[in-house]
């Protein structure tokens, strides 16, 4: 059989290594090949992969039986579709079926469509549109540009500010061309990544092993984003469980509907997936075999790789049984200086003989009669397989140095997470993960401090500079201290973070701005089970949001690894803030609270930070992502809304506000009293504003009594103030939103009483 095949990196290198040792072969043709692949086939170098009448001239001519396309430009460009009119057999998808990987528009739209589970998203085309999204949600991003763009498309923003400069850059300056047309914004999901491909027929899907590659640059996923700079395989995390999910609710699921759709997929279908607190997400699919996963999965496989894919094309891989070699392997991606910005080439290459179960994949190079160069940004990926990881992981690095040339880079942790060894990681606990955590938090904290800050975070103890307060005639201080409470197990569960580091500042500041002060600096606390550095990041990311919107420092705090006293998987969160205001200006102003003044209402953003026990006990058993009709969102949306701060709206006013009323743990009930006299009392008129329809929902969802609701919740409001019957339409006229007068002070022992109609 006469074997075409395209394409000219590390993953065709391997193909051609794997195909050469099949008894079917013939002869093996690549276009355009490269050096590696050359010891294995006939290099077609004069033609372009895109022009499609030169290759179908190539395939008459060398009698062509196969096509096999290894990048996925070619499918996404039709390759496959001009080789099935010509009557030639292609291992690849057609042009719609590619769409898969061309288009994340499509591909995220198809997920929806057939329930297939990956993050929420939005579309855009229009630059304020996706600036008006950004406002509307409280989880980290990921921006993508729809097409493909060189493996560069991907940007992960870490502020809302970076985040619209770069819509701003791909929908307005077209930073990635017809690419960028469009732009996906979607979830930024955490957990640990793995590569999953599966060989596919267009109806039977049969799955390879799993492997997990490494995307960064530099040692402990440091660096800018590459295509890849090592792998291994079989991903230990990935056990037969998570296979078995993963082909019944990703892999199946795709190839039918693809196939319902009206395009069959016939090639090998990548899912990238990510193993989320919540569960199983497709992070994107590929129509084509990984790079540089194709160079770990390969060794292992026993089958003839020919006879599979012929199987494919002719619709039989039920028929197949794939056999697999027990053991590891692992790739090591010796890359160029300069890579992946801008990479050194044309530098020359020492290849030393290797031992046995090991190759040295070529992924950019060039040669002339005498020598190797170096011709791309990732040259080689040293590859060796062996019975075990460890064992596998140590012959690649004790070689590594048989193939060199100047300006080389490589990472020397490839796999190493993948290997446990004695240290206090055994005990649960990772020094370095709380290291990473702290680094991943410094950009964001640092963007809240001042002149005023003299040491921060990495410092025993943070330092700040109160020389102000002399200019104050008798300031006084104002901390306090809280927490999140069970709010977190829902983040925990839905896997969404930052908009918990909000809810704690804006809290803490409420907590202090109903005695008038204006917050100075805001200390955190963070514990889990198991530190994960990206989850606390995103967390203390949060927390610096909320800081720096509120012109506060973000001090510093503690974060801390404590498996035992915390459940798997769960988190808490706390702080403590530290604010200052002039004592005559000390909230509530009780010798002036009387009878007859009003109660003015500020909305809440949702539950904030209270009544999640509650909530979960009425929630039970029910999908975090159900839609209920009332709500007109995800349920999860709902209530993760973050917790809102009145500083804002409420400090150029104080002077006019007898007293506030923060409504957290203890709602209407508990919290007004706190600021009465003892011979005053509060009456309350629910049917003064309209209540959101979650309350009904929880109510009602609950059989909670319209008094336990008052006593547990916001209700829609989440501040009141209280100021003379006078004053109040200047009040809220200088508040700029919709406020809600409802109720008033009477005489009586320090109760709140209820008008018990309620305006849903």
């Amino acid at each position: 059989m006469n074997v075409l095949l395209i394409g000219s990196g590390g993953r065709e290198h391997a193909l051609a290594w794997k195909l050469a040792q099949s008894p079917k072969l013939t002869r093996l043709y690549a276009l355009p090949g490269n050096p590696g692949i050359a010891q294995f086939a006939e290099n077609i170098s004069s033609i372009p992969v895109d022009d499609h009448a030169a290759i179908l001239r190539v395939c008459a001519e060398k009698q062509i039986n196969l096509v096999l396309v290894g990048p996925e430009v070619p499918l996404a460009n039709g390759i496959a579709n001009a080789l099935g009119e010509a009557g030639i057999p292609c291992f690849g998808p057609r042009q719609a079926a590619a769409q898969i990987e061309a288009s994340k528009v499509f591909s995220k739209n198809f997920m929806a469509r057939h329930g297939i589970p990956t993050a929420r998203y939005a579309i855009f085309t229009k630059l304020q549109d996706a600036l008006t999204h950004l406002e509307q949600v409280d989880y980290p991003l990921v921006i993508k540009a729809s097409g493909l763009a060189a493996g560069k498309g991907v940007i992960l923003p870490d502020t809302l500010a970076e985040a619209g400069t770069v819509l701003k850059e791909i929908l307005e300056e077209g930073a990635f061309g017809e690419a960028g047309r469009e732009v996906v914004i979607e979830e930024r999901l955490t957990g640990p990544e793995v590569s999953l491909m599966a060989f596919t027929d267009g109806k039977t899907v049969v799955p390879m092993l799993a492997a997990q590659d490494h995307k960064r640059l530099l040692d402990g996923d440091q660096g800018p984003n590459t295509g890849g700079m090592g792998a291994y395989a079989p991903a230990p995390i990935f056990t037969d469980q998570l296979l078995e999910e993963a082909l019944e609710t990703v892999l199946k699921p795709a190839v039918n509907g693809l196939r319902l759709e009206g395009n069959p997929f016939v090639g090998v279908l990548y899912a990238g997936l990510m193993l989320t607190p919540v569960g199983m997400r497709v992070l994107e699919f590929n129509c084509r075999f990984g790079d540089p996963e194709t160079q770990v999965v390969l060794p292992l496989l026993e089958t003839d790789l020919l006879e599979i894919t012929v199987a494919c094309v002719e619709g039989r891989l039920a028929d197949v049984e794939l056999h697999w070699r027990p053991g590891a392997s692992v790739c090591v991606v010796l890359a160029s200086r300069g890579y992946p910005e801008k990479s050194e080439v044309g530098k020359l290459v020492s290849l030393a003989d290797l031992p046995e179960a090991m190759v040295c994949f070529h992924a950019g190079t060039k040669s002339d009669s005498n020598n190797i160069f170096t011709a791309g940004g990732r040259v080689f990926g040293l590859t060796t397989w062996a019975q075990d990881l460890e064992t596998a992981l140590n012959r690649v690095y004790a070689n590594i140095d048989k193939v060199t040339f100047d300006g080389r880079q490589y990472r020397s942790d490839i796999a190493r997470r993948a290997l446990k060894s004695l240290s206090y990681a055994d005990a649960g606990v990772s020094i370095d993960a709380g290291n990473r955590a702290v680094e991943l938090m410094k950009s964001a904290v640092r963007l809240t401090y001042t002149p005023a800050v003299l040491a921060g975070i990495g410092s025993f103890g943070g330092l700040y500079d109160a020389s102000a307060f002399k200019q104050m005639e008798h300031p006084v201080l104002v901390a306090s201290t809280d927490g999140v409470g069970t709010k977190v197990k829902l983040a925990a569960a839905a896997g969404r973070y930052r908009g918990i580091g909000h809810d704690i500042v804006n809290h803490c500041i409420n907590d202090i701005l109903v005695q008038g002060a204006r917050p100075l600096f805001f200390m955190d606390y963070f514990a889990a089970s198991k530190l994960d550095p990206q989850q606390s990041a995103e967390v203390v990311t949060g927390m610096a949001e909320a800081c720096q919107a509120a012109g506060m420092v973000l001090l510093g705090g503690e974060t801390a690894e404590m498996p035992g006293v915390y459940a798997p998987d769960e988190f808490d969160v706390a702080g403590t803030i530290l604010g200052v205001l002039e004592r005559d200006q000390i909230l509530p102003r009780l010798s002036e609270l009387k009878a007859g003044d009003v109660l003015i209402g500020l909305r809440s953003s949702g539950p904030h930070t209270n009544g999640y026990s509650l909530i979960r006990q009425v929630f039970a058993g029910t999908a975090l992502d159900t839609v209920f009709q009332e709500l007109g969102m995800p349920l999860i949306d709902a209530l993760l809304a973050p917790h809102r701060s009145y500083l804002e709206l409420l400090h150029p006013h104080l002077a006019h506000i007898k007293a506030l009323a923060h409504l957290t743990g203890g709602g209407f009930i508990e919290n007004i009293p706190r600021v009465l006299p003892d011979d005053l009392d509060a009456v309350i008129h629910p049917g003064a504003w309209v209540l959101p329809p979650l309350w009904k929902l929880i109510q009602q969802k609950g059989r909670i009594s319209t008094a336990e609701m008052f006593r547990v919740f916001n209700m829609g409001i989440g501040m009141l103030a209280i100021v003379d019957k006078d004053m109040a339409a200047t009040v809220q006229h200088s508040i700029p939103e919709e406020t809600y007068l409802i109720g008033e002070l009477t005489p009586g022992a320090h109760k709140v009483r209820l008008d018990v109609q309620m305006n849903y």
